[in-house]
């Protein structure tokens, strides 16, 4: 039985700031492949949402409720909640970007 898979509204806008920047900056089509691969990588988690690390910057602090999966360099943070068979995309970053100052970022205008 698969998972189903959202984005969260967080995750949404970063899906469309990375898009939007890829496609003024670089190619359109270079943008539409990048969507088209990061959406891939979500979706996966429907049949497999436990195949995901813990991120580094979480699991130092004990926190351990939270996965993610790449498509390089972009980490998708996401969340299992085995009851409901569900799994929530909270966060879709560039890697080389600080995932710590990201999240102190989303705490504080949350």
């Amino acid at each position: 039985m698969e998972y189903r898979v959202e984005l969260n509204a967080a995750a949404e806008w970063d899906l469309d700031e990375i898009v939007t920047f890829i496609a003024e900056h670089d190619l359109p089509e270079r943008a539409i492949h990048v969507l088209g691969a990061i959406e891939t990588t979500i979706n996966g988690l429907a049949t497999e949402p436990n195949r995901g690390t813990y991120p580094r910057e979480l699991a130092t602090l004990g926190i351990r409720d939270f996965r993610e999966v790449f498509f390089k360099p972009y980490r998708i943070l996401y969340r299992v909640y085995e009851a409901e068979r569900m799994v929530r995309v909270f966060l879709i970053a560039d890697g080389r970007r600080s995932l710590q100052r990201l999240l102190e970022r989303r705490l504080l205008m949350a």
